[in-house]
């Protein structure tokens, strides 16, 4: 495995792994290869430091190194993605793996009509999508369960 930075036409820097060089550049000639902020395909490596590993181990640092903070989102996307969380656990009420059900009653109106979110596996939502009842997956975890 390899770790390539790459950076898109709109100047978004982001991080990524390949099982080699020659299969990066085999998914990128493919245009599989896409920024993980806006989608573009016109990606290109960035410039990068390389990892040297050596065999001695007088070379290592007698300290690991400090693992970095993740208190502060690192570029506008991790920003929006975290204003998208704050807004959502404020106005609408987390009914947990009971999603489905929760979402179900609302939608025959066996539940008072309100704004939810929780867990549900995949069949359970396409059943949901399929009958007609309006979801979306969200792209974070509960609070609750973040590390």
């Amino acid at each position: 495995m390899i770790q390539f930075t790459l950076k898109c036409a709109n100047d978004h820097h982001f991080d990524s792994w390949f099982q080699s060089g020659s299969a990066f550049e085999k998914l990128h000639a493919a245009g599989m290869v896409g920024c993980s902020v806006c989608g573009s395909t016109d990606v290109n490596k960035a410039m990068m430091a390389p990892r040297v590993s050596t065999a001695d181990k007088a070379d290592k640092p007698a300290t690991p190194p400090a693992k970095p903070k993740l208190t502060e989102p690192a570029n506008p996307a991790e920003q929006a993605l975290s204003e998208l969380k704050k807004y959502v656990e404020k106005n609408s009420d987390y009914v947990g793996t009971n999603f489905a059900n929760e979402a179900r009653a609302i939608h025959t109106g066996d539940a008072p009509q309100r704004p939810i979110w929780g867990e549900t596996r995949g069949d359970e939502a396409k059943k949901l999508i399929d009958d007609g009842v309006p979801i979306a997956p969200l792209p974070f975890t509960p609070t609750r369960k973040s590390n």
